[in-house]
């Protein structure tokens, strides 16, 4: 396919003295927002125990092993500051990402041993659920940091029960292993209880000398009798048998790597337990990077750092999405799928790091005068229309069929309203890309570049399409909302003010409410908001929306489940006619 790839449309142009010069606002107001999100990851990464002091107990933090494990310069963190359940640590005390580990991607998370020693805490299971997800869908590697202290257990009812609760984590490790995804264990300090459980559930185990897991810790073991109160007998044989049982842990290594040989490695220093995790690594089923390679890769002709001056901070200017797409893609190079058709949208065949992968986006501001015909008003970008909507259907389909990986990216605020558009079969369109979306069976990445709004923001790839959605990335500019502040609290409350002034009343009260509420959904739909809730996985700075497209690409590539040779893809014929 050398004349498809090798010879595709250049795409985007340089940015003149005038953009550059006439965009500085620009980029210092999302600076103003990347230093605030980079403030609140500091305080993540800072809870708990200090560094020093953990390293003084003779341990590495978990961001220590990160780094000494995986490859230099391959790390895309997740869920930095995800906390769905508000809890008072601001952190799931989980840290995870994609990285790469002895040239393998893989999915990798481990227990946050400075915070609660590494305890279940609330919003913890829903990462978890996430991080697998992550790892079934792109087929590769999960690798566990495994220094699990248990349940938090003064809120014990925040974590342990439920269907998506931390114990969810053992049938899912069971789900990868039975669908090929090994998941790789290297365990430190004590793990009792679930950390037990979240020790032995991985396929291999690497342990550190004076690691354990166990059914019960020393804090279970030793108050196995109740008596229904406290009295100063039973807690002096309490104090005995907590002084007893820190000495001697059960679960130690003299158990599972001589008596049971649940610990199949055993090593003196973390280090080494993380050399050893890598070693294995080497030998996880992957097909060549060549295999699937359609050209060498390439930086784009365009710096990403160039986005903070393309995307506007204001949802309400507009920008061309091609500039954008030129400065993440290899060579600045693509084939646009009918692009005199359903200009609303952009779709295109471009090159990640040597890999093929599909890309769909919004274009913004004014259409082609007279498009759509079937609408009562002219079209503008960022809305869906049906011919929008039946190219990308068509294109979503092409895609699967050639097992092309997806990258979403959103700036849209939904379908267009109104009885010409129910007469255009929106409605129907809109799902029938779900449809189309359900059937491809491919992996997909959502960018929510700008704005995702109403059904705009499900059926074009959001993270909704648990099956097909690997991971959803915001940016400094996101705002994910039904409708925009003002846009809600008019609609909210339009029919009160009527009410008011036909009843002769002051529309003051009203207006108050309504400038709440416009605050209130404000807050609740921006980055850091949706970073915290789970809205999407990761915020990203803009110029760093090309290492992750590299990561997906190259974790798609790895190992699929099925593949499309490059020579017989239908789309890029499809494409060039």
């Amino acid at each position: 396919m050398r004349p498809y790839f090798e010879t595709m449309q250049a795409l985007g142009k340089p940015l003149s003295l005038r953009q550059i010069s006439g965009s500085a606002d620009n980029a210092r107001q999302i600076g103003e927002v990347e230093a605030l999100l980079a403030a609140e990851e500091a305080n993540v990464q800072a809870a708990g125990l200090p560094e020093a002091v953990v390293n003084e107990r003779g341990q590495l933090t978990v961001w220590q092993r990160v780094e000494f494990l995986v490859d230099p310069g391959t790390w895309s963190p997740l869920h930095s500051l995800y906390n769905p359940k508000d809890n008072p640590y601001g952190t799931t005390g989980v840290v995870d990402g994609l990285g790469r580990i002895s040239g393998r991607w893989a999915v990798i998370i481990g227990f946050d041993n400075k915070v609660l020693a590494g305890a279940w805490v609330a919003g913890q299971a829903e990462n978890i659920l996430r991080v697998t997800d992550l790892a079934k869908r792109l087929n590769i590697p999960l690798v566990w940091l495994v220094n699990g202290s248990g349940v938090d257990l003064p809120n014990q009812e925040l974590v342990y029960p439920d269907r998506r609760g931390n114990g969810a984590t053992f049938f899912r490790h069971a789900e990868l292993q039975q669908r090929g995804v090994p998941i790789l264990a290297a365990i430190y300090g004590t793990n009792p209880a679930g950390g037990g459980h979240q020790a032995i559930s991985p396929t291999v185990l690497f342990a550190h000398k004076d690691a354990n897991m166990a059914v019960g810790g020393w804090g279970i073991a030793s108050g196995m009798s109740p008596k229904g109160s406290f009295g100063e007998e039973g807690c002096e044989a309490l104090i005995e048998a907590t002084r007893r049982f820190q000495e001697v842990r059960p679960g130690g290594v003299e158990i599972h790597r001589d008596a049971t040989g649940f610990f199949r490695h055993v090593y003196d220093t973390e280090q080494e337990v993380l050399s050893g995790v890598r070693e294995y690594l080497r030998e996880v089923p992957s097909y060549p990077p060549r295999f699937f390679r359609v050209t060498e890769p390439r930086p784009p002709r365009y710096p990403p750092e160039e986005l903070d001056r393309i995307v506007p901070f204001s949802p309400k200017r507009t920008y061309p999405v091609e500039e954008v797409v030129a400065r993440l893609v290899d060579g600045s190079e693509h084939l646009e799928f009918r692009p005199g058709y359903g200009p609303e949208v952009y779709c295109g065949l471009a090159v990640v790091d040597g890999f093929p992968v599909a890309l769909v986006a919004n274009r913004q501001g004014p259409l082609r005068p007279g498009y759509p015909e079937d609408a009562d008003a002219p079209g503008i970008g960022g809305k869906l229309y049906r011919q929008g909507l039946v190219k990308m259907n068509e294109f979503v389909t092409l895609c699967g069929r050639d097992r092309l990986p997806i990258a979403w990216i959103q700036d849209t605020t939904g379908l267009d309203v109104g009885d010409a558009a129910e007469r255009a079969e929106l409605l129907g369109l809109g799902q029938a890309l779900v449809y189309s979306i359900q059937q491809t069976d491919v992996p997909m990445l959502c960018v929510v570049l700008r704005k995702g709004s109403v059904a705009g923001h499900y059926v074009m790839g959001g993270p909704q399409a648990n099956g097909h959605n690997a991971l959803t990335l915001g940016t400094p500019v996101t705002e994910i909302c039904v409708l925009p502040g003002e846009t809600a609290a008019a609609a909210h409350y339009a029919r009160q003010l009527v009410k008011e002034r036909d009843a002769g009343r002051s529309i003051a009260p009203v207006m108050e409410r309504m400038t709440a509420l416009k605050d209130k959904i404000e807050r609740n739909s921006r980055p850091l908001r949706c970073a915290q809730k789970g809205y999407v996985d990761q915020v990203v700075g803009l110029p760093r929306l090309r290492d992750y497209l590299v990561a997906f690409a190259g974790a798609a590539y790895q190992n699929p489940r099925s593949f499309c040779p490059a020579h017989q893809m239908i789309l890029p014929r499809a494409i060039r006619g």
